[in-house]
């Protein structure tokens, strides 16, 4: 789907994200655009997540139904967006349910999670953490070294 090197960087930035939130959990198309650093773009969110490739269908992509957790994204409401096949946002409610994640209906009929219970909304992905922590221990060795 990229057509650019910016829309590929983009698509890779939000699988790769992504895939890191854990089984169980749900986060916001918003939090994802945040966390890749362009929390103006949720809606771009959707679309990557719109056009995640099947891995049976395409010769073995990078990022693909089974290896992107697309189920864990929802909007920011805490509802499971509609989809343009009326047995899509059902099926996103049996993926969530088959990893623990309660799914209730609203009053409108809309899918629901709460975010108090399930929601995933990290300052910065675990990733990037890891390797703050890293670069700021490897400074610290480097502190002691040189001050002795």
């Amino acid at each position: 789907m990229p057509r650019s090197d910016e829309a590929q960087a983009f698509f890779h930035a939000v699988y790769s994200a992504v895939q890191e939130i854990p089984p169980g959990k749900v986060t916001s198309y918003g939090h994802i655009a945040k966390l890749v650093g362009t929390p103006q773009r949720p809606r771009q969110v959707g679309v990557c997540l719109k056009h995640l490739p099947d891995s049976t269908t395409t010769p073995t992509p990078r990022f693909h139904h089974t290896n992107v957790p697309w189920q864990r994204v929802i909007n920011a409401k805490g509802i499971v967006s509609p989809r343009s096949q009326p047995s899509g946002a059902h099926n996103q409610a049996a993926a969530l349910e088959a990893e623990g994640v309660t799914v209730t209906t609203g009053p409108l009929g809309e899918l629901m999670v709460d975010f108090g219970e399930f929601g995933w909304f990290p300052a910065v992905l675990p990733s990037e953490e890891a390797q703050r922590v890293g670069a700021s221990d490897e400074e610290g060795e480097e502190g002691s070294e040189n001050g002795d």
